[in-house]
């Protein structure tokens, strides 16, 4: 495999306007996630973005950015435009979507959702943690993986997805965690198929693929990585990556 990462960011966020460009410590979060990308050393990284600003911030912190169309209606479509530009000869098989506000994800996650393409049965692979609370599970903003895992096995495949606490009855719930590998060809086929009746219903975009007869696989890894979408998540953020005393 020969991955790449695009990380898709828009400035159009509604709880916390800006977001991407939003201040932690002196540099802007769109690129403190490009350094959890770079970390992980899984192949070159590039944001794609619609606003000269986070172009500009980007490339003055010597990173790539390409300018994407801002009608394009998801962050997989910006993904697949930006590859064009990249990449246009599609030497990278492989390339990981990764949100724009995760800012504190391990570089050990973004190893581990590459590492389901192996089995070349698989089209599409992501990332669950187990849910640590009813309450959490009860909540429809976190979205529940329909999975399971045999002993000792790190990767299971996705059944379904739902923002309702599924499966029932005893046993572990997975925490969805919405970054994806995708094989070059499935991404190319994803992005030109129309919203499915699911994805519709239960606003998730992954049922897509599903519908269409894809194959989701899910690494399980240990945490949920810690997402920023308003203020508070922003000063959590703050204080997650504040420099140890004595450095800068």
């Amino acid at each position: 495999m020969n991955p790449i990462v695009v990380i898709p960011s828009r400035m159009a966020s509604t709880r916390l306007p800006g977001k991407p460009l939003a201040d932690i410590h002196g540099r802007a979060m769109i690129v403190h996630v490009v350094d959890r990308a770079r970390e992980a050393g899984i192949g070159p990284v590039a944001v794609a973005c619609c606003e000269a600003e986070v172009a500009e911030a980007v490339r003055a912190a010597g990173a790539i950015a390409v300018m994407t169309d801002p009608s394009l209606p998801s962050g997989s479509d910006r993904v697949h435009a930006a590859l064009a530009t990249l990449d246009p000869q599609g030497a990278h098989d492989v390339v990981v979507n990764l949100q724009g506000d995760l800012p504190t994800i391990p570089a050990t996650q973004l190893r581990a959702v590459v590492a389901p393409l192996a089995d070349p049965a698989v089209d599409i692979a992501t990332l669950v943690a187990p849910i640590e609370s009813e309450e959490e599970a009860q909540l429809p903003s976190v979205v529940k993986a329909a999975c399971a895992f045999e002993r000792g096995r790190a990767v299971s495949m996705a059944l379904y997805f739902s923002r309702a606490p599924i499966p029932s009855g005893e046993g572990p719930r997975w925490h969805h965690i919405g970054v994806y590998a995708y094989r070059r060809a499935a991404l190319a086929r994803y992005v030109a198929l129309p919203e499915s009746p699911l994805e519709r219903r239960e606003k998730l975009e992954q049922l897509r693929a599903l519908e269409a007869g894809m194959r989701i696989a899910c690494a399980r890894v240990e945490h949920a990585p810690f997402g920023v979408d308003t203020p508070a998540d922003l000063e959590r953020a703050r204080r997650d990556l504040a420099p140890l005393p004595g450095t800068d």
